[in-house]
């Protein structure tokens, strides 16, 4: 079964987070986790209240991304994230809060 991956490794992870994540620094915390772990993407507000996550880069490093919103060091509170694994598309540059 394929993950997505480019034959250079990249996967794109686009994540749902379920919550009080808004006003809360969110999509700031995730950019810079974002960066640290070498991903490009972006977080992004959304009417109903749940934040969107697209990150793109090695599965590993996702994968991370993906450990980190589900943990207890997050700004803000998480009640859940949905995920979704696909291959990585078109690059992104940097990352950005939308």
């Amino acid at each position: 079964m394929s993950d997505g991956a480019d034959p250079d490794g990249s996967v794109r992870l686009t994540a749902w987070v379920h919550g009080h994540v808004q006003g809360v620094g969110f999509r700031w915390w995730t950019r810079a986790r974002a960066l640290e772990l070498g991903l490009t993407g972006f977080a992004a507000n959304k009417a109903d209240g749940r934040v969107h996550v697209v990150a793109r880069g090695p599965r590993s490093a996702c994968e991370r991304l993906l450990d980190l919103l589900r943990g207890d060091t997050t700004p803000g509170h998480v009640d859940r994230v949905v995920e979704d694994w696909t291959p990585p598309g078109e690059p992104f540059e940097g990352f950005a809060e939308r």
